[in-house]
């Protein structure tokens, strides 16, 4: 019996070595911008007749384009909505976003764009092969 025991003991101490990896600066940075453009798209849906809501700058972020750092700053810049609390911490994740792409990841960022206007609308999502591919 008590080869058994110590090899269940064996077994249960190699459990705790199992842990995922730490998230990394990129992908804290990709997580954090997916997690911005939902919670805006969500706002712009549950409020749509709000005026505030309307006139904030658009929130359709790719980490990879170099205009993202100035959509950031112009949206947490925006005076727009200073009195709704989901607008608030939006601003918050949106500051902290931007606080980890340009101090803290700076140099695990490439950018692969600049197009500003890409960022106005957001990218389609496509579910197959261009037309007339297969």
């Amino acid at each position: 019996m008590m080869p058994w025991t110590s090899l269940l003991l064996l077994l249960l101490a190699g459990l705790p070595a199992a842990r995922p990896a730490p998230p990394t600066c990129y992908s804290r940075m990709l997580t954090l911008s997916r997690e911005i453009t939902s919670e805006f798209q969500g706002l712009q849906a549950a409020e749509p007749g709000e005026p505030c809501v309307r006139y904030l700058p658009g929130l359709h972020l790719d980490i990879h384009n170099y205009c993202v750092l100035a959509k950031l700053r112009d949206f947490v810049a925006s005076p727009h909505c200073w009195k709704m609390a989901q607008v608030d911490a939006l601003k918050d994740k949106v500051r902290k976003l931007y606080t980890i792409m340009n101090s803290f990841c700076r140099r695990d960022l490439v950018f692969l764009s600049d197009d500003c206007s890409a960022l106005e609308h957001p990218i389609p999502v496509t579910t197959g092969p261009p037309e007339g591919q297969s």
